[in-house]
């Protein structure tokens, strides 16, 4: 309702980090972002959206014309099929919230990717990040995979600072060191540049 949410504690900062890196470096960007507190970065095209949904469609609208693809939004894979126009009020002592499954927007541009795009996720996970990481780069299709152990205070949501793993389809990994997450994302940008030279 517009009173109560479901949501992550993804506070945007990796992926503005990217796209402020990439605009630095002379790429045009556009960046979609879901709620966040930080301010729109400069020269940079930044559609805001609320929804998985809303997501989706901008992704897909911008799709075509990218040659480089880095998804690091923490999307929700369920949502509530409907919103209430209005506060839910306190009635029944229990609540039933029925979830549907959204669009998994990164499997999605894995299928539709062309040869000439490169398509980097990210995973977050809480265990087998190795495991889990390798299963989603070779199932989603993706060119590199960053992972990354969410719920330690130098890594994953609100820090600002990272420590992360890329996965790459030869089954290699590039563990990392904690690093500032700009220097994780200029990390990342190099090393797409070497595969795509």
């Amino acid at each position: 309702d517009p009173v109560r949410f479901i949501s992550n504690p993804s506070s945007g900062k990796m992926g503005f980090a990217v796209a402020t890196a990439a605009e630095n470096r002379g790429a045009e960007v556009v960046l979609v972002a879901g709620p966040t507190r930080l301010f729109d970065p400069a020269n940079i095209q930044t559609i805001r959206v609320v929804s998985a949904r809303e997501m989706a469609g901008a992704v897909f609208d911008h799709f075509e014309a990218a040659d480089i693809i880095i998804k690091t939004a923490a999307v929700s894979d369920y949502s509530p099929p409907e919103i209430a126009d209005h506060k839910i009020k306190k009635g029944a002592e229990e609540m039933d919230i029925v979830f549907q499954k959204n669009i998994d927007i990164l499997r999605t541009l894995g299928g539709r990717k062309r040869p000439d795009q490169f398509l980097v996720g990210f995973a977050a996970e809480t265990r087998d990040l190795r495991e889990n990481a390798c299963k989603k780069l070779v199932e989603k299709n993706l060119d590199m995979i960053v992972g990354n152990l969410v719920g330690n205070p130098d890594s994953g949501f609100s820090a600002d600072t990272n420590r992360v793993t890329l996965f790459y389809p030869n089954r290699e990994r590039e563990p990392l060191e904690v690093m500032e997450k700009t220097a994780v994302a200029n990390l990342l940008l190099d090393r797409i540049l070497e595969r795509l030279s």
